[in-house]
């Protein structure tokens, strides 16, 4: 069978969203009691990852002429888009001690980067409420 090389065929198009129903069964773990601190901690961990290396957001690395940068599709807040250039830019920008507030509000820079950002930081709160017993209050 050829494939035909577009990404989004797998699933739909919907391949790319499993971390939004690993976020929505991280929800129905902390409902559900029954669910204990390893099943939280480790869907928590699979959102994280998710949201920093799969989640579909706009690139945003540095492009001359372009005040907001990258507009192209890229996969995860660490990661940019198929310009591989992009992808060491991102990266570096966590290293490189006067690019990390250009890295910091490039978290929150549209809707869809906001949603993954601020998902990634509750699946981390919630990993670390889960490991360190006691936290919360029953």
């Amino acid at each position: 069978m050829a494939n035909s090389g577009a990404r989004s065929s797998n699933l739909g198009g919907l391949g790319q969203w499993w971390g939004a129903l690993a976020g929505a069964l991280l929800i129905a773990a902390w409902v559900n009691k029954a669910a204990g601190p390893a099943v939280v901690i480790a869907l928590s961990a699979v959102v994280l990852l998710w949201c920093a290396f799969q989640a579909p957001v706009t690139c945003g690395a540095p492009v001359r002429g372009r005040e907001d940068g990258c507009r192209n599709n890229a996969s995860g807040l660490l990661l940019g888009c198929h310009i591989r250039q992009h992808r060491w830019q991102k990266l570096k920008m966590l290293v490189v001690r006067r690019q990390i507030r250009a890295f910091c509000s490039g978290l929150f820079s549209d809707g869809k980067a906001t949603i993954v950002t601020l998902a990634g930081i509750g699946s981390f709160v919630s990993g670390l409420v889960a490991l360190v017993p006691g936290v919360v209050i029953h």
